[in-house]
């Protein structure tokens, strides 16, 4: 079973992401690379969950919603 994916982690730098191991960024055990996967909160910011398309957004804009 999949371990549950924490979304806004206290300190995502700490950990790997690439996969359900979670290894310490210093100690990479799954072989995917010589670099960590960053958190999505690291990647996209604090509101990573809130994303919309572009296309929808453009849409929204449009309908005079946004």
């Amino acid at each position: 079973m999949a371990k549950k994916f924490p979304i806004i982690p206290l300190h995502p730098e700490r950990v790997c992401w690439g996969c359900d191991k979670y290894c310490p960024a210093d100690s990479l055990a799954c072989g995917n690379g010589s670099e960590r996967t960053q958190h999505p909160s690291e990647l996209f910011g604090a509101d990573w969950m809130e994303w919309q398309s572009p296309l929808l957004q453009k849409q929204d804009n449009e309908d005079g919603i946004g």
